[in-house]
């Protein structure tokens, strides 16, 4: 498996119309090939610090699921929210709970 971490930073009274987007977006997200889950956390130490956690089954289908046009068009939708830009990191999933792909 592998996916992504980003922290997010959402602009102060941004924070609802954030959740909302991304619940809605999940939703049409959740079609991607590849696509195991995604989990968003909002920080309890900020509210403004929110981490967002993409699990793909492998490195091809999160490549080809960040190469598909739409995926900037959703980054845009959702850079809207932000007061910076998002921290990513990628990586290989080195283990796991998760009963569909536990190691």
């Amino acid at each position: 498996m592998y996916g992504t971490v980003a922290h997010l930073h959402v602009k102060p009274g941004m924070e609802a119309a954030f959740h909302d987007w991304m619940r809605s977006e999940v939703g049409e997200y959740a079609a991607a090939p590849g696509l195991i889950e995604v989990h968003l956390y909002r920080m309890d130490s900020d509210d403004h610090h929110w981490i967002m956690a993409v699990l793909f089954t492998d490195r091809a289908a999160y490549i080809a699921n960040a190469q598909r046009p739409e995926q900037h068009t959703i980054y845009l939708q959702m850079r809207r929210c932000l007061d910076r830009d998002p921290e990513w990191y990628d990586g290989e999933v080195a283990y796991t709970t998760a009963q569909q792909g536990a190691r």
